[in-house]
């Protein structure tokens, strides 16, 4: 008998993997996450019954959100994560040699199951110059400050995550920084919840001088066009060239991933 896991994208829109086995299950005070091994994605984190990623296609979204703020930055020494318990945003940041990365999780059982079977994603926690918290990121970053770029690698803006898609955790985000910080943000699918980026870009831009959106290709991702916002009071552009091994990113894709499809511009403008 096949054992199939599936996410609702719309009422009417599902992706369906096959799987070959559960590996892992925990019900936490915030949410619900399951871990499978899947016959053509490998292994599959689902919280809440939303694909968060897979170890086939994670490199995309891991460095979409983070190499396009960072090389944005001319040197970035102090780096915030907030969510990304997973490990695989802090994997990417340490490619740029910072100083100290700090990943702010509230989810401690998702950093646990993590931990113990995605190493490949996780391994970021082994580096000394990861700092690992469990706590609300709205309140961490309201205590702790200079940092070069902040990184909000959450879950979609409902239940625990809600609060960070608000102009007073962007206000909040701007206290934090250095002058010349930049902060990223995944911001959803464009195609199937346009009102979800374009409602991103008018919070960011009451509190940033500087905002952009730019679009990353995900399989696993609803409708596979994956939305994020920079954002900083410095002009975005490219200030440092790639010098390390990518898979998906490149300096040429700093700026390509910024020209948008005239209907995703469309709902920019609105």
């Amino acid at each position: 008998m096949d054992y199939w896991f599936s996410e609702m994208h719309t009422p009417n829109i599902k992706l369906g993997f096959r799987i070959k086995r559960e590996i892992a299950h925990a019900t936490s005070k915030f949410q619900d996450i399951h871990l499978f091994e899947t016959y053509d994605y490998g292994k599959l984190l689902v919280i809440d019954g939303t694909v968060q990623t897979t170890t086939r296609d994670e490199f995309i979204y891991h460095e979409m959100i983070v190499h396009p703020p960072m090389f944005t930055h001319s040197n970035p020494k102090k780096i915030l994560i907030i969510g990304g318990g997973d490990g695989g945003a802090a994997r990417e940041v340490l490619k740029h040699e910072p100083r100290e990365v700090h990943v702010v999780e509230i989810d401690e059982k998702v950093v646990e199951i993590c931990k113990k079977y995605l190493p490949e994603i996780s391994s970021s926690y082994n580096d000394p110059r990861v700092h690992l918290h469990i706590e609300n990121g709205k309140e961490f970053i309201r205590r702790e400050g200079n940092f070069d770029v902040i990184i909000v690698d959450s879950t979609d803006p409902v239940g625990p995550a809600a609060d960070l898609f608000r102009e007073d955790f962007y206000e909040d985000m701007k206290k934090a920084l250095k002058k010349d910080g930049v902060i990223s943000q995944q911001c959803g699918t464009p195609f199937y919840h346009p009102e979800e980026f374009s409602q991103v870009k008018k919070e960011l831009e009451k509190v940033f001088e500087y905002v952009k959106i730019y679009i990353a290709y995900i399989p696993t991702y609803p409708s596979g066009m994956w939305a994020f916002a920079m954002a900083s009071d410095m002009p975005i552009e490219r200030r440092r060239k790639l010098n390390f091994a990518t898979k998906y990113y490149n300096d040429e894709i700093y700026y390509s991933s910024m020209s948008l499809p005239n209907f995703v511009k469309k709902y920019c403008e609105d």
